[in-house]
């Protein structure tokens, strides 16, 4: 019972266990500071859980202002809507850079810049493309395509006019899915500023008066201004690796394989443990990730169908029936409409085939054991032979496995017959001429 309390354990622990820089970074002295957040991934939960700490610090610590370095491909709508929901009630300025060089705003990402403070661009950086699609950039059912395009608009819109910015490009943005440089950004009033690095960037802001905030421009400082990074620590890596959909997916499976040994071979321990702390960290990472309850039923399904059929004789139907439950709970797994994607068809059939492989291969190992004749005991000598070293009407002794047996057989029997083994009665044997060729 020790290693599945630790494993639980450790799975509370990821689960509450706060950012482990968050506090950490205090202003250095007197000196004022500019916390610095780094986003150059796909917008996730973990990306949430990671911003927030940022902001909880900022505003712990003092700090002048939380500047967000952006450089994403998008991701999750209802994760967006969360980092938008958190900037928008910061208690300190919140300002994003798109950079470096070469870096992007992209879906999910214009709406960060949309709701910023204040936004500055790299020259050559890039913005826009911000139509709802699948995180595998295909688009997504045209009515749901239409829902998501209407409701998100409306979102950009209200967003852009807030902070007095290009309304019709952002709403372009979503609706026609446009993209500008950074230079085409600020001509056109998307972002404010044109900045080579995040220094360049605030001391534009310090010439301007400040930071745009709560109605007025929240001065800094013209000099002695430092930057202090935030590191969202190892809780942070941890979840943005379990969060990403087919990481949970193999997880769930990997839960579900570990799980079907230990019943099928029970006592082998290691697989039910492994296959425990898989399955309780994918339904994990599925509680958090936008997925369907049908499909996780229908794995779950699959999983039950699994293990009845070791101790149920179905021909092998519970197993097809499982094989087909997987199949289709894999496929609707998760939802395209929170700007998720399926997942790939290569994935599903890989795994679907490989569990029936391993379904197949224990069933074999199951029905030979299950057939393999006992190796102790008295029944284990039926259909061996043994040589007759007395006998007289029908009764005798026989030497088999090195011991004298009392027997009884045919009264033709004579000393030193072969003879066949055809039952055993306490210390009685049954015996009788054996076939011939034996």
């Amino acid at each position: 019972m020790r290693v599945p309390c630790w494993m639980l354990l450790l799975l509370v622990g990821l689960a509450v266990l706060p950012v482990a820089a968050q506090g950490q970074d205090k202003p250095l002295g007197n000196t004022p500071t500019i916390l610095v957040f780094e986003l150059r991934e796909a917008i996730t939960p973990a990306t949430v859980d990671a911003l927030r700490a940022a902001i909880t610090t900022a505003e712990s610590a003092a700090h002048l202002a939380l500047l967000v370095e952006i450089d994403t491909p998008g991701g999750l709508v209802e994760s967006m809507r969360s980092l938008v929901q958190m900037i928008l009630s910061s208690k300190v300025p919140v300002l994003v850079w798109v950079g470096p060089g070469g870096a992007r705003a992209a879906s999910a990402g214009v709406f960060l810049v949309a709701a910023s403070h204040a936004a500055a661009m790299s020259p050559q950086a890039t913005i826009g493309a911000a139509s709802p699609v699948n995180m595998d950039g295909k688009a997504i059912d045209p009515v749901m395509q239409a829902k998501i395009v209407n409701d998100l608009g409306s979102l950009i819109r209200g967003l852009a006019a807030s902070r007095g910015r290009n309304v019709a490009w952002y709403e372009d943005a979503v609706r026609e899915a446009v993209s500008i440089t950074g230079q085409e950004a600020v001509l056109q009033g998307v972002v404010e500023h044109l900045a080579v690095d995040r220094q360049d960037f605030v001391i534009q802001l310090v010439a301007r008066g400040g930071v745009p905030f709560g109605g007025e421009r929240r001065s800094l400082p013209a000099g002695s201004l430092h930057f202090q990074d935030f590191d969202p620590g190892f809780r942070h890596e941890v979840l943005s690796w379990l969060l990403q959909p087919q990481v949970a997916y193999l997880l769930l499976l990997g839960g579900m394989a570990g799980l079907f040994f230990e019943f099928a071979t029970p006592g082998a321990v290691f697989p039910g443990v492994f296959g425990g702390l898989c399955l309780l960290l994918g339904l994990y990472a599925l509680s958090v990730l936008p997925t369907n309850v049908a499909g996780v039923l229908l794995i779950l399904f699959a999983l039950l169908l699994l293990v009845l059929e070791v101790y149920v004789t179905s021909f092998g139907l519970l197993g097809l029936t499982a094989l087909s439950a997987l199949f289709f709970g894999s496929t609707i797994l998760f939802d395209p409409g929170q700007g998720i994607s399926p997942l790939p068809l290569s994935l599903i059939l890989s795994t679907v085939s490989a569990v029936g492989l391993l379904l197949g291969v224990c069933l074999v190992l199951i029905v030979r054991v299950q057939r393999h004749k006992a190796r102790g005991g008295g029944q284990a000598m039926i259909g061996e032979t043994a040589l007759v070293r007395s006998w007289n009407s029908g009764q005798g002794r026989v030497f088999v496995r090195g011991e004298l047996w009392k027997a009884e057989g045919p009264t033709s029997l004579k000393a030193n017959a072969v003879v066949q083994i055809t039952a055993v009665e306490g210390l009685l044997l049954r015996v009788e001429s054996p076939p011939d060729g034996v």
